[in-house]
């Protein structure tokens, strides 16, 4: 456990949070619809609950353990848009530049083919106009003609030929224009190579894992040490199915994502900066605490300031009605119209292999949850289960 982390005597936990958070899990685990899971929570910087459960591998019945690591899915995005900004906190980074001045081989272009600047606060708030594929129908998806992975699939391209290809994909806006979920955070993992000189999972233990103590934390691991991933059972009421090795998950409302589970344990694959990296439940709260106390070690106040509030009010975005997005995390604009106990200001992220996070920076709670299991461990009942019996209500 990084030593930034207390645990609870026992007290803050009295009060039946724990004995709600377990009957959460046990329920959604016995009923098949998670299979494992990693679940902390901590108050003030103190950890009041920690819990492990099910299998880490259904069919030989190996159970979680603190050992295992989890895919994290687009949760690396945080960690990787911290690594950005803690550059541009050592002035190594301009964050309102145009990305060209450093990549000047990314320059995507409008459809009547005008080339505006992208900068990289655009790329970290999702509003360059870039997208991702899943987001498009699959007959009329134009990152697939061109070839581009989202970031779960083996290509066998590096980081820059994949973005390359993204660069031939007009914009779906100009910059700043709109706002769209999207492979900007691989843009910004290709900087971040570029200015420090390093590869992108070196240059994110040196600026962000490493002085947090998140040493179950990067861009791989060995295959024994992490979960088998499995997905939703096509019939409800059955349990979730293992992923196969080369797998598609419908996204809700888009297209399929394609998915290669292996490659998480293979350090030759490129390093994808919105979606490849895998860790520890505990791990990751280290991550949570340090921007909950305002960024040391890793950030300034005003990095944390920009992660964590709405850097879109106004627009309605379809991460959920109540929601705005920050620099890496969604924040709750309207707890009640957002449908959460969470109260306005609290931000938090989820991963498509089934993983979630969130901090209430008011009441001191950090919290996350990592499964197995796409989709229920994100967009399933869980993390709203989760979240309600955090708050007790």
């Amino acid at each position: 456990m990084p030593e930034v982390l207390r645990r609870s005597t026992g007290r803050i936990a009295s009060n039946g949070l724990a004995a709600r958070i377990d009957r959460v899990v046990d329920s959604a685990v016995e009923a098949g619809r998670i299979v494992g899971c990693s679940v902390v929570v901590a108050r003030d910087g103190q950890i009041v609950h920690e819990r492990l459960a099910g299998w880490a591998d259904r069919q030989s019945g190996t159970p979680v353990t603190a050992e295992h690591r989890f895919r994290l899915a687009s949760m690396t995005k945080p960690v990787v848009v911290a690594a950005a900004l803690a550059l541009a906190d050592r002035g190594d980074l301009d964050l309102r530049a145009p990305v060209h001045t450093v990549l000047p081989w990314f320059r995507p272009s409008l459809p009547d083919g005008a080339m505006p600047d992208v900068t990289l606060y655009h790329l970290l708030s999702h509003t360059a106009g870039l997208s991702y594929g899943f987001l498009h129908d699959e007959n009329d998806d134009p990152h697939r003609a061109a070839g581009v992975s989202d970031g779960g699939d083996y290509t066998g391209v590096s980081l820059r030929e994949n973005l390359e290809r993204l660069a031939r994909v007009p914009l779906q806006f100009p910059p700043g224009d709109g706002w769209c979920y999207s492979l900007g955070i691989d843009v910004a993992g290709a900087v971040i190579e570029t200015v420090t000189g390093e590869p992108l999972p070196a240059a994110v233990a040196r600026l962000v894992t490493d002085p947090l103590g998140m040493r179950d934390t990067g861009f791989s691991a060995a295959a024994d040490r992490l979960v088998t991933a499995y997905a939703d059972a096509a019939k409800p009421g059955r349990p979730a199915r293992p992923m196969a090795a080369e797998d598609r998950v419908q996204f809700p409302g888009a297209g399929p994502i394609r998915l290669a589970p292996g490659r998480a344990a293979d350090p030759a694959a490129y390093p994808s900066g919105g979606f490849g990296m895998v860790g520890t439940a505990g791990d990751y709260l280290a991550f949570l605490e340090a921007v909950r106390r305002c960024g040391a070690p890793i950030l300034s106040p005003h990095a944390v300031r920009l992660m964590t509030r709405d850097a879109v009010p106004g627009r309605d975005l379809p991460v959920g009605p109540g929601t705005g997005f920050g620099l890496g995390f969604a924040v709750v604009r309207d707890g009640a119209f957002a449908g959460t106990p969470r109260p306005a200001g609290s931000f938090g992220w989820g991963g498509f292999y089934g993983t979630t996070c969130f901090v209430d920076p008011e009441a001191g709670w950090s919290v996350v949850a990592l499964t197995n299991t796409a989709l229920e461990g994100i967009f399933g009942a869980f993390p709203g289960e989760i979240e309600t019996a955090v708050y007790g209500s």
